[in-house]
């Protein structure tokens, strides 16, 4: 007989309960957060061929992997679903949500969500880091910008010199400003610093991925979107269709119907928010910057024309979610359009 555990799971300690074919609840406790005990009491009281069930969150990547590789059958659940079969019960403790963890494994009523490798986690934490310290000297160029302006000192456009060299020609004669904005443009220095070596390790990672190389071929796709792409998808044979890649990145309209209401609403946003992200600048790229002439561009134009650059820009990059599958699948390179070769 087949048994099922729910597991909610905490930094220190990780509820346990084991229930039956029938739903009647056989034992629950709990231990330290630590994949072999866990599995000394999943074993005990479910047996091997225990089914676990675990929501997704910030430690579930971890011990999913660790209690695999000791042997138990883990399936990770959708936080967003199992949530809202958790709200029908009256109390919430730790106890009563391992428990409905349980039963909804049982039951089947589930959706299993893919858990990446801690390869493709590796990657998506380097593209991570080099966003925050991105946007962390927007920020502080920004602030430093704001304290000029308080005493009438323009740095100007971000164009010709770099912007420290600009800062410190204005604060040549100001001495009382430069007591304030000089210690903030020396962290803007060692920030920029640390983002060139982010760089040079993204393109260090693009360059040894045979995947990220052939997704350049695609207009617009550099070594940022290529390697969250990448690290997003990770198995291409995940997806059926390469048009439910941009569902998953949330780039497909919500939709409400019911009786004779049927209407769509805006894209989503679910799933990986860096990836989407630059999918859509590497759609307004396109749209704006690659000069040779294609289909994929002439079909983001006509929707600019009826509907306005900004549905535009969003079909577009939706559209290369689904051209990038077709490519990393297939292990062609992306072909251009004829007429784009005779122009």
């Amino acid at each position: 007989m087949t048994h099922f555990v729910g597991l909610d799971v905490s930094q220190k300690m990780t509820a346990i309960c084991v229930v039956d074919n029938a739903g009647h609840r056989l034992w629950r406790g709990q231990c330290p957060t630590v994949p072999e005990q866990i599995t000394v009491l999943v074993r005990r009281h479910a047996g091997d061929e225990a089914r676990i069930g675990i929501e997704t969150g910030a430690m579930t990547p971890w011990l999913v992997h660790e209690l695999r590789n000791l042997g138990l059958e883990v399936i990770c659940l959708d936080a967003r679903h199992a949530r809202a079969a958790l709200k029908m019960q009256i109390n919430k403790t730790d106890q009563n949500d391992a428990e409905g963890l349980a039963q909804i494994v049982r039951t089947g009523l589930y959706r299993s969500v893919h858990v990446k490798s801690f390869e493709s986690h590796r990657a998506r934490a380097l593209l991570g880091a080099r966003t925050q310290l991105t946007g962390m000297t927007t920020r502080l160029s920004n602030h430093i910008r704001g304290v000029l302006k308080t005493f009438g000192l323009l740095p100007g456009a971000m164009r010709g010199l770099p912007f420290d060299r600009k800062v410190e020609a204005l604060l040549l004669d100001r001495s009382d400003v430069a007591l304030i904005v000089r210690p903030m443009l020396i962290a803007w220095r060692q920030l920029r610093e640390q983002i060139v070596a982010f760089d040079k390790a993204i393109r260090a990672r693009v360059k040894s991925n045979s995947a990220c190389r052939l997704l350049m071929s695609v207009p617009g796709i550099g070594v940022l979107s290529a390697l969250a792409y990448v690290s997003t998808v990770e198995d291409p044979a995940r997806f059926g269709r390469s048009r439910s890649v941009g569902a998953h990145l949330g780039l497909t309209p919500r939709q409400y119907q019911s009786g004779e209401v049927n209407r769509s609403g805006r894209i989503s946003r679910c799933g990986d928010t860096l990836a989407r992200t630059l999918l859509y600048e590497a759609a307004v790229v396109i749209l704006s910057r690659v000069k040779r002439a294609s289909r994929l561009k002439d079909w983001a134009r006509a929707i600019a024309k009826r509907s306005g650059n900004g549905k535009a820009r969003v079909a577009l990059a939706r559209k290369l979610s689904v051209i990038l599958h077709s490519v990393w699948r297939s292990g062609e390179p992306f072909r251009w359009s004829e007429h784009a070769r005779a122009a």
